[in-house]
């Protein structure tokens, strides 16, 4: 149930803090309903690879989902991922985006930047990586990669991506 899932990530919150007392909360936490999203530096120092992957790693020992994004650690309980809930959006109508229709799964075009993103990389037959992908891809935390990858890093590569549209 959504009761018991947040019962556990709030259990997880606390298992967290005390062995990262430095931890934080990702500014947007209070928005989010299933997920507990630690930032690692978007409003803190860079947490250390190694910091990261010990994050990782007490997630996945207390049952939780855990990925990577450029700026935080995602973990959640539940068998979901941004793929499913994309499709799930998609097949609610896609709801406060206003379209009348809504195009086919072909028919988007995906852009990441993280190992969070790579279900929708396997999706999407128009995926992109910024550049910034590289060093997860070298690093084997990234299996499926995207089908192009710009040469721009983060809002450089969208800008990169969205240049090649036009």
């Amino acid at each position: 149930t959504i009761e018991s899932r947040r019962s556990r990530l709030t259990e997880l919150g606390r298992k967290i803090r005390a062995r990262y007392p430095r931890a934080h909360w990702a500014s947007d936490q209070a928005y989010r309903e299933y997920d507990l999203a630690i930032d690692i530096c978007e409003d803190v120092p860079r947490w250390k690879d190694e910091d990261v992957q010990g994050l990782l790693d007490l997630c996945a020992a207390e049952g939780a989902h855990a990925k990577l994004s450029s700026i935080h650690v995602n973990a959640w309980f539940g068998d979901y991922d941004k793929r499913s809930g994309l499709e799930h959006w998609l097949k609610a109508g896609a709801p406060g985006c206003g379209l009348k229709h809504v195009p086919a799964w072909d028919e988007w075009l995906f852009i990441g930047d993280s190992p969070n993103d790579e279900p929708l990389f396997a999706s999407f037959t128009f995926s992109v990586g910024v550049a910034n992908l590289r060093k997860y891809l070298a690093a084997g935390k990234v299996q499926r990669p995207p089908r192009w990858i710009t040469v721009g890093e983060s809002g450089h590569g969208f800008a990169e991506m969205a240049r090649r549209l036009i």
